[in-house]
């Protein structure tokens, strides 16, 4: 905060100059004046340019936005100065101190574009408002100086043409009679650090009569000058909205205030008016202390006359998240990683920024788990968490106290973002949009670039759309239910990490050379690395178990993604698992006859009905009365012992491909590399994830044991192939 004093002796050291300084130095001065309000908010705020038929306009997203509706803020400057970045610049500070949308139109300015263009300026801005489907009750008008007498005319104008008018009037030092005939242009003339009554003479000629030098008629030009659309002080105030006027007890405008505020309450209006004694004409752009007790008041006022203040929304579990919190453990819970790797270093501090503005795009995924009595639920956060530093290795082990934070994280290191989702919020695919999203908005940020929306790109300043949020297990159960009974399969053991430490390999290979490979064998890329892994672990179960009729089944688990059979946009858990595998008692398998057994598993299981059969059954369990009213701890003990019984006993790992991961032109040139990581699961030390980029393929495995059995099975299981990989590792 500066002080009072400063900025009293400043503007009254520079009074004589800005009285006689020509038209184009003064715009200059207060188009600077805006850069810097500007720059001070431009950590909380977001900028996005709305182009008008006749002027251009700014739309200034607060990174926090605390509540619905929208200000209209029609800027100040005698209606001759003030341009986009003045528009902006006090327009940046009421959307980050109020938390609300503004809207800045930077209207034609006189004597170029003399009166009625203003008027006319402010009016289509309105229409814009409306057309954007904000109702007139979500709209407030704001303005300072001209632009304060400027709401209050375009309120008239809105009642002339018979539209509805906005929920309330802020008006701060409202210029509202430009005949000048107040009489603190003569009382406060001295004590006002700022105007001469000789300045606004010449402001109000090039906007009534398009040039400073008047009209001889001085009857005439007073006629003109009452105007009700240009002087609102002498206009029928009846019907008006709400209106708080704010004004600075030394300022020569006074008497504008004061008067208007009368005309108001003898029209029938509800109005309040703030005379903050010792100030200075629109005090309320300056960061001082006695400007921040009136923001406090216009808070007020929006509170008085918009719907409520935003609440944090809450939203249920989906059918797939329930079992996530009640299966955690102090060693163990259920994290996966998506990366994104630049070709240039990661900004720290325009990434916090990218991330402040993204997460209000995300409502479901930018939460904290929350023990309701009956089931966990998620309650959307009302800040970004803060960046954080990576560890020496991926998912790093979360406190369930830190889950009741924020349920996500993200990680940078160098030139990587990471994010780091608990699974309880959304699943690889909701995670790659959110991570998308983040990296689009970082680069606009950065480096200025335009990132179209598309290929999983949202835009940033959109709301959240319903089904984006919508449990689509709930929406597409059926009637009968599928069988849970299924054998157990083989398991991995080893040597394990005293301190937690997990070890991630990742195999690089060229993508069309494994899609070609797939081909041949006819088969999807999913299938071939499955039966890679397959026979992979059917080597090292043949060195470990001798007697082949001791030996368990091999199964992978794979996600399905239930988009690509149901239509749905939600951004949670759409996905269902099916362990398409072989029965290692039956002897050796060549690689062929796995890729055959495997796709045609995968055909038989991966099907809309045989899909909706296995949601019907998750869905139904879940509707049953009993469970409904069983309170949570107690579910939770059942749900821990089902899921020690089954769980993770049904298949040997995870494997999760994303397949490939598309990005709008202009990111191409930015992202070089992504990489998918699951965490290791509770009981076994191994998961598998995979995706696309680039025409790279990348294969993450996870363990956390000491011996790269799998790893090492796998390299061979490829090279028998004729694959190709490059590999690199964290192991110690």
């Amino acid at each position: 905060m500066l002080r009072e004093n400063f900025i009293r002796m400043q503007l009254r050291l520079f009074k004589p100059f800005a009285a006689a300084m020509s038209l184009k130095t003064a715009r200059e001065g207060q188009d600077k004046l805006g850069l810097l309000m500007t720059s001070l908010q431009k950590k909380k705020v977001i900028n996005q340019n709305i182009h008008f038929d006749s002027f251009e306009g700014a739309l200034i997203t607060p990174k926090d936005i605390l509540r619905d509706g929208i200000l209209l803020y029609l800027h100040g400057g005698g209606y001759t100065c003030g341009d986009l970045a003045y528009a902006k610049g006090f327009g940046a500070t009421l959307a980050a101190r109020l938390g609300i949308r503004v809207l800045c139109p930077a209207y034609r300015l006189a004597p170029e574009a003399p009166f009625p263009a203003a008027v006319e300026d402010a009016l289509a801005a309105y229409r814009y408002l409306l057309a954007e489907g904000y109702p007139p009750s979500e709209i407030l008008v704001c303005g300072e100086s001209a632009g304060g007498g400027l709401v209050f005319s375009l309120c008239l104008k809105l009642r002339e043409i018979g539209l509805a008018m906005p929920a309330g009037i802020i008006a701060i030092s409202p210029w509202t009679d430009l005949t000048l005939s107040g009489s603190t242009y003569a009382a406060n003339a001295d004590a006002d650090p700022s105007l001469t009554r000789s300045r606004l003479r010449f402001f109000a000629d090039c906007y009534i009569h398009g040039t400073p030098n008047g009209i001889s008629d001085n009857n005439l030009d007073q006629e003109m000058k009452k105007n009700p659309l240009a002087s609102p002080l002498f206009g029928d105030l009846s019907r008006l909205p709400p209106a708080l006027i704010l004004a600075g007890g030394d300022e020569i405008l006074l008497d504008d205030t004061r008067r208007m505020q009368g005309a108001l309450r003898a029209a029938g209006g509800v109005s309040r008016i703030i005379v903050r004694e010792g100030m200075w004409h629109s005090y309320l752009l300056y960061p001082i202390r006695s400007s921040q007790k009136d923001f406090k008041e216009i808070e007020r006022f929006l509170t008085e006359n918009l719907p409520q203040p935003k609440k944090l929304r809450w939203i249920k579990l989906d059918n797939a998240a329930k079992i996530y919190p009640a299966i955690k453990t102090k060693r163990w819970n259920n994290y996966f990683r998506l990366s994104a790797t630049l070709r240039h270093p990661v900004d720290r501090d325009v990434l916090q920024s990218a991330l402040d503005v993204v997460v209000r795009r995300f409502p479901s995924i930018a939460v904290r788990i929350r023990r309701g009595l009956f089931w966990y639920y998620l309650e959307e956060i009302p800040f970004a968490p803060k960046i954080l530093p990576e560890s020496s290795y991926p998912l790093v082990h979360t406190p369930f106290d830190d889950i009741q934070k924020c349920a996500f994280r993200v990680i940078l290191y160098e030139n990587r973002i990471s994010v780091e989702f608990f699974h309880a919020i959304t699943d690889g695919n909701g995670g790659l949009v959110f991570l998308k999203t983040l990296v689009a908005e970082y680069l606009t940020q950065k480096y200025g670039v335009h990132i179209p929306t598309g290929d999983g790109v949202l835009d940033r300043l959109e709301s959240p759309r319903d089904g984006e949020m919508t449990d689509s297990f709930l929406k597409y159960s059926g009637k009968v239910g599928a069988s849970r009974r299924e054998s157990n399969a083989f398991h991995f053991t080893g040597t394990l990490e005293k301190d937690g430490f997990c070890t991630n390999t990742t195999f690089m290979m060229d993508a069309a050379s494994v899609a070609a490979k797939a081909k041949a064998y006819g088969v999807t890329v999913t299938a071939l690395l499955t039966a890679v892994m397959i026979q992979a672990t059917a080597d090292v179960q043949a060195q470990r178990v001798e007697n082949p009729l001791r030996r368990k089944d091999i199964k992978i688990l794979l996600p399905v993604n239930l988009r690509k059979l149901f239509p749905s946009e939600t951004l949670r858990n759409f996905v269902l698992y099916v362990t398409p595998g072989v029965d290692a008692r039956l002897g050796e398998y060549t690689f062929e006859e796995l890729c055959r057994i495997i796709h045609h598993q995968m055909q038989l299981m991966i099907t809309k009905k045989q899909m909706q059969r296995r949601i019907s059954a998750n869905v139904n369990m879940e509707k049953h009365l009993l469970i409904k009213a069983t309170p949570l701890f107690i579910k939770n003990l059942f749900l821990k012992m089902g899921f020690s019984l089954v769980g993770e006993r049904k298949s040997c790992f995870t494997f999760s491909n994303l397949g490939i991961a598309h990005l709008p032109d202009p990111m191409g040139d930015y992202v070089s590399r992504m990489d998918f990581v699951l965490g290791v699961q509770s009981t076994t030390p191994y998961n598998v994830a995979a995706i696309t980029y680039g025409g790279k393929l990348q294969v993450n495995f996870i363990r956390n044991i000491r011996e790269p059995v799998l790893e090492y099975h796998f390299w061979q299981s490829l090279r028998g192939l004729g694959i190709r990989a490059k590999v690199e590792s964290n192991q110690r």
